[in-house]
């Protein structure tokens, strides 16, 4: 009777599991399908950079995307500091090949319950290790992904919608990652600050930076051509 008992409680517990991944995997793919809507665009925006170790002036950039994994960034200061791995800004670059789809519950953000999704890939050598997602799954729309990287260290991006809310595309888009994991560009060099200058209060702590990205306008499926990216 025990036996039963137990065999009872188990399966209950199975099928909890089952339900919940199917959850976790269907919602994964409403995301999937409005990011599919997006062969390409070119983006301008404001990029602001925070970081202990050096100033880098905001800047008018204009960011290029061509589906599946094409992204460029050109900076009218001729500087980019945004790490390796965050140029998965196209989440795409997060959804593609092939991976475990763990639920990992949900928490209430303000007025929004986002449900938490962890994907952990299956590929072998995958650049990255685990993105931890988090969905508002009202919308379809991944509202923050962390991201550990074999290479990279560990970074996260919070995404605001807007008015092009339709195509899954922010209009604000926050990059936080550790400097210690972050490698200049050989060749490239910075004003660093010395430490003499009166300090500013900062939301980012000395081994941490921040990039941000306010998006002005978006021209979506015009058709970009791969020189964009050379």
């Amino acid at each position: 009777m025990k036996k039963k008992k137990w065999f009872i409680i188990l399966l209950y517990f199975f099928l909890c599991v089952t339900g919940f991944g199917q959850d976790a995997a269907s919602l994964l793919q409403k995301v999937k399908e409005k990011l599919g809507k997006i062969n390409d665009y070119r983006a301008t925006g404001i990029m602001k950079t925070e970081a202990s170790f050096l100033k880098v002036p905001e800047a008018n950039v204009t960011i290029y995307y061509k589906r599946p994994d094409k992204l460029k960034i050109k900076n009218e200061k001729g500087i980019s500091l945004v790490p390796k791995g965050a140029l998965s800004i196209s989440l795409s670059n997060l959804l593609k090949g092939n991976y475990t789809v763990i639920d990992a519950g949900a928490r209430a953000v303000q007025n929004d319950k986002l449900k938490i999704i962890k994907l952990l890939p299956l590929d072998e050598n995958p650049d990255i290790v685990l993105s931890t997602l988090y969905i508002d799954a009202n919308k379809a729309l991944v509202t923050k992904a962390i991201t550990t990287t074999k290479d990279n260290g560990t970074y996260e991006v919070d995404l605001s919608y807007g008015k092009y809310i339709a195509y899954a595309l922010p209009d604000k888009a926050v990059f936080t990652f550790n400097t210690k994991d972050y490698k200049l560009p050989e060749g490239v060099t910075f004003d660093y600050d010395d430490g003499t200058k009166k300090k500013t209060k900062s939301a980012v702590s000395a081994n941490k930076g921040k990039v941000e990205i306010d998006y002005s306008s978006y021209s979506i499926n015009q058709g970009l051509p791969d020189g964009v990216f050379k």
